[in-house]
């Protein structure tokens, strides 16, 4: 059959490694996998980034609040890896100004405050433009509207933003522009163990087709477990917390910066954002026990945060002109998803392995390490090395049809 859709893998059926999910996660590995010079495979059932990775807050950050729960490892990666992208998709990740206020009846303290972002300018290597200030009293009323009653500081420090599917989008490019083959829509139906990998069946709105390799990874996310149970034998798999993440959109730009607000009810973070014309609100932390194809946002969620929005912009008259809800991969566990560790985790087996949570900032830096163990059991690839995501430039995002 004839190649015409450019979006379906080439005919052969010879690969070193085939990547399931098109999300961050999947799009990073295939293309640190070609990079390295292995024959790489992507299959997307949807559009790539169409489940989580398109419904985050679009924020490439270190993770002020991980700082909290100690996870300083985590922390100085991900800022390393916002550094790393701020210089190699200047188009597609910007820095912004976040402001964060303290009143009289917040829980986080100043000298908290002062400490956690002291630590996070140390972790990112002490940079010029990591660097954070308190705003003077005087300039409070620029403040998009923000309530001063009872305000006692507010602190401001840099991260960055990014279109999170549009970031999707141009890793595939960069992987499929080093010779990787992608397939999306293409479903994975199937896939049996072999002596030399494992052998895949898919389809694609044309046709079925097997394909085989010698690596398997499943980055399927939240449907990480569904995707295991298609597979012969049934490799081992992670017991997870699916959580719901809201967030709702508003048709007025309260500002061109970015604000990180504790909510008034039960201490979380949330984040008023720009996002093109309108501003972004988010997130909410719900259990999630149904069909990761069915997720939507709840009533509940959006009263929690235009809530959390009326408290601190009260003059703010704009209103919810969309929604979106997604899911977040976390090892079960019996605290409170707010305090759970979101360090990525493997499961892994001969042939095999499945990627469990992760940040969006942190996506090359996962890639990496399940690279090395790519590499560890099928040895170098015998093409060579093609590239280096490290240094590698991320092309600007085509717009998906």
């Amino acid at each position: 059959m004839a190649d015409n859709n450019p979006s379906e893998p080439h005919p052969g059926n010879q690969f070193d490694v085939v990547v399931i999910g098109g999300g961050i996660m999947g799009a990073g590995v295939v293309q640190a996998a070609q990079a390295a010079g292995y024959h790489c495979l992507v299959l997307e059932k949807n559009s790539w980034g169409s489940g989580t990775s398109s419904k985050s807050s679009k924020l490439i950050h270190g993770g002020l609040r991980y700082l909290q729960s100690w996870e300083f490892s985590l922390v100085r990666e991900s800022l390393r890896e916002r550094t790393r992208l701020l210089s190699l998709a200047p188009q597609l990740v910007y820095g912004n100004w976040f402001y964060i206020p303290l009143y009289e009846g917040s829980r986080l303290r100043s000298w908290q405050l002062r400490a956690g972002l002291t630590l996070y300018w140390l972790l990112s290597g002490c940079r010029t433009d990591a660097r954070f200030n308190v705003v003077p009293p005087a300039e409070w009323p620029e403040l998009a509207g923000l309530k001063t009653t009872g305000l006692k500081k507010v602190y401001r420090y840099r991260d960055a933003q990014t279109d999170d599917a549009k970031l999707t989008s141009a890793v595939i490019q960069s992987a499929e522009s080093l010779g990787a083959e992608v397939g999306s829509p293409a479903e994975v139906i199937a896939a049996e163990s072999t002596p030399e990998g494992y052998r895949v069946l898919m389809k694609t709105a044309s046709r079925e087709r097997a394909v085989h390799c010698r690596f398997l990874v499943n980055a399927a996310g939240p449907w990480a477990n569904q995707m295991a149970r298609r597979i012969t034998p049934e490799p081992g798999h992670l017991d997870m917390d699916l959580v719901q993440g809201t967030h709702l959109l508003l048709d007025r730009k309260i500002s061109d910066r970015c604000f990180y607000l504790e909510s008034p009810s039960d201490g979380r973070a949330v984040f008023v954002l720009p996002w093109y014309n309108t501003t972004l609100l988010g997130t909410t932390e719900t259990g999630f026990d149904g069909d990761p194809d069915q997720v939507l946002p709840t009533a509940a969620e959006r009263d929690y945060l235009l809530g959390i929005l009326k408290h601190y912009f009260p003059d703010y008259d704009g209103r919810v002109c969309g929604e979106m809800a997604g899911l977040r991969v976390l090892p079960k566990a019996a605290e409170g998803f707010h305090h759970r560790s979101r360090e990525v985790e493997f499961v892994e087996n001969s042939h095999y392995l499945a990627i469990y949570g992760g940040k969006l900032t942190g996506y090359r830096a996962t890639a990496e390490k399940v690279l090395k163990r790519i590499q560890k059991k099928l040895g170098p690839a015998s093409a060579g090395r093609r590239g280096d995501t490290r240094r590698l430039p991320l092309p600007p995002a085509k717009e998906q049809s």
